[in-house]
């Protein structure tokens, strides 16, 4: 039986270090990322239009180490079911209207260790709970809109 992959939450700060709004859709524009975010058309380098991360991968760090980190914790922008967002690095894949491409894997940073750090969780192990787990940073190639519930496909390369 397939999993199926879609978006189960999508979210922005307007503001760099801004509160996170939930959103049930959003617009995404080529190469500039999602409107109303605070990284829209500010792209210096690839990666920067958009970042997701795998429900599965918070869930598995919450039943490794007794966390309770909530599934928008990472500040991802979509949190994704059923696909290794791994996998994708230099991969074009859809999401609802829009085609990405997956550049990089989003590593924890010290700014994530400090915001999920807590009694007898330093920083410092935060960021390593996270490691190669904390999602994928995108471009997008072709805009359009994504909803809640869209499902994520990825081209079978041909044999």
């Amino acid at each position: 039986m397939v999993m199926p992959m879609y978006v189960e939450r999508i979210c922005i700060a307007r503001a760099p270090g801004g509160d996170l709004v939930e959103l049930e859709s959003v617009e995404l524009v080529a190469g500039q990322g999602i409107v109303g975010d605070r990284y829209f058309g500010r792209r210096v380098e690839p990666g920067q239009n958009l970042t997701l991360v795998a429900a599965e991968q918070i869930l598995a760090i919450n039943a490794e180490y007794g966390t309770t980190y909530d599934l928008l914790a990472t500040r991802r922008n979509l949190v994704t079911r059923g696909v290794d967002l791994n996998t994708l690095i230099g991969k074009e894949f859809s999401v609802g209207a829009a085609r990405l491409i997956g550049v990089e894997l989003c590593e924890p940073c010290a700014t994530l260790g400090k915001r999920l750090a807590g009694s007898g969780r330093p920083p410092a192990r935060v960021v390593k709970q996270f490691l190669h787990r904390a999602g994928l940073r995108a471009d997008i190639v072709a805009g359009g809109a994504i909803r809640r519930g869209d499902p994520l496909s990825i081209p079978v390369s041909p044999s």
